[in-house]
């Protein structure tokens, strides 16, 4: 079973410093956190704060050509987590044709966001990061899940949605 999500916002783990996409349940209160890499992090941002650049960004390409192909983008799910790595599909539409692309979470995410996309994630990931014993090495995932749940608009920063 697949949850619907939305990104709730964007920020820097305390801990390790990497950025953390938070991801939100439209209907209840599930967060999932995923960990990207700050190329990453940074493409979402731009979309997020609804920044142009002089020349398209590589989720800018991709939705140009989506759009030129008459291709669209029906969901992304976060489908899996695996030895503490998230994996993610992208189901794009062809001509009546469903598509599905493996994808990392990230590019995912940007690309949702760009093509106003929803957003889902698979109801055993959200049971598995629960019951994961580590998100990271320095950081007890209890812990951490706490102060995520707590966090507030302003602890989001200018990454708040």
């Amino acid at each position: 079973m697949e949850v619907e999500m939305k990104i709730r916002g964007l920020m820097m783990d305390p801990v390790t410093n990497m950025p953390i996409v938070i991801l939100k349940d439209v209907n209840g209160n599930a967060i999932l956190p995923i960990w990207v890499g700050v190329y990453e992090a940074n493409a979402i941002a731009l979309e997020i704060e609804r920044v142009s650049t002089p020349r398209p960004m590589t989720h800018d390409l991709i939705k140009t050509l989506l759009l030129g192909l008459n291709a669209g983008m029906r969901k992304v799910v976060v489908s899996e987590l695996k030895d503490d790595t998230f994996y993610a599909v992208i189901w794009i539409e062809r001509e009546g044709d469903l598509i599905s692309v493996d994808s990392r979470p990230s590019d995912a995410l940007a690309l949702a966001l760009r093509l106003d996309c929803p957003i889902y994630v698979e109801d055993a990931v959200l049971k598995s990061s629960k019951q994961s014993s580590s998100v990271s090495e320095k950081v007890n995932h209890e812990e951490l899940r706490r102060w995520l749940e707590g966090l507030n608009d302003e602890d989001l920063g200018r990454y708040k949605m």
